[in-house]
């Protein structure tokens, strides 16, 4: 059964901590981040029109030709790493609201974080591009482990919304082929130690397929073996890492389902996993909508990463 977000007053007060710790502090001008491009050369497959990238005032990135990570690199950095990924329906990348305060929140605890800046077939890519740059990022991290700090078995994913569909995928299809290896980078296992997805699609099966994530991926009119080919919960085996799910149960967008439909593949694989179900806050909350239980969700993935090993106690 889904987990109760009510919990004893003696789990909150060990949680008092964390919770302090989910202010995301506000970056300095000489704070930006380094940035490190995916691909040695052009990226895979047939690069659209040029056209220059760009950025809303609400922090959504569009147009993205030169997928990269931006990397956010602690003080001192406890040995975990962390591939973030902003949602979007696979049209746009709202770091703003998601992947930036995050990366910024890991980083204060600690956590290296890897903001992910990838391609998206509405800028005419194929619809395998943001697969390619996740399944590259997970092995460039890796590759450049001992650089950072990181150890090379707490290495995780983080995704929202369609940043949660990629990085189930990218969970659950390590071996996935989605590109010709380029270089020794291409060496490294891609496979992520542990996920979170938060508020994610999930499914692009019926009577869950009217995201726009699922139209931008699989078309108008997929087959059924086309949506079953990018549905998560199918993709789910023994093999798939331990995985932290939140999401509200009044989210208009991506429906409560697709946290369900996950956890359940997942408890039936016999994979450790959690999943947090608020009784309101909508979508798109990022690290929390104030006024809801949805701010809770850092301080609950930080104490089960620490409990799972990944994060040093």
């Amino acid at each position: 059964m889904p987990h109760d977000t009510s919990l004893p007053r003696r789990t909150l007060l060990g949680f008092a901590a964390a919770l302090a710790a989910t202010t995301v502090v506000p970056a300095r001008a000489d704070d930006a981040p380094a940035e490190i491009a995916l691909w040695p050369g052009a990226p895979p497959g047939v690069a659209p029109a040029p056209g220059p990238e760009r950025l809303s005032e609400k922090g959504a990135i569009t147009r993205v030709s030169k997928p990269r990570l931006r990397v956010y690199r602690p003080e001192r950095p406890n040995g975990a790493a962390i591939l973030t990924i902003a949602g979007g329906g696979y049209t746009h990348i709202e770091v703003g609201s998601e992947s930036t305060p995050a990366s910024r929140w890991l980083q204060s605890l600690g956590v290296t974080a890897f903001e992910l800046i990838y391609r998206m077939p509405q800028d005419g890519w194929h619809q395998s591009a943001p697969f390619e740059d996740g399944q590259r990022a997970l092995r460039l991290i890796r590759a450049q482990a001992a650089t950072y700090g990181i150890r090379a078995d707490r290495i995780g994913v983080m995704g929202f919304s369609a940043g949660g569909h990629l990085a189930g995928v990218l969970e659950t299809e390590p071996q996935a082929k989605w590109y010709a290896p380029q270089d020794a980078i291409d060496q490294h296992s891609a496979r992520a130690d542990f996920a979170a997805l938060i508020y994610p699609v999930i499914t692009f099966m019926p009577p869950f397929d009217h995201t726009r994530s699922r139209r931008e991926i699989v078309g108008e009119h997929p087959s059924e073996a086309e949506s079953a080919a990018f549905s998560v919960e199918r993709l789910v085996d023994n093999r798939t890492p331990p995985t932290f799910l939140a999401q509200a149960n009044d989210d208009p967008i991506s429906s409560i389902e697709n946290s369900m439909r996950m956890f359940k593949a997942l408890q039936a694989a016999g994979v450790t996993s959690e999943l947090h179900i608020f009784g309101t806050g909508g979508h798109g909350w990022g690290m929390g909508k104030p006024g809801t239980q949805t701010t809770t969700w850092p301080a609950l993935f930080a104490a089960w990463a620490t409990k799972q090993g990944f994060f040093p106690a």
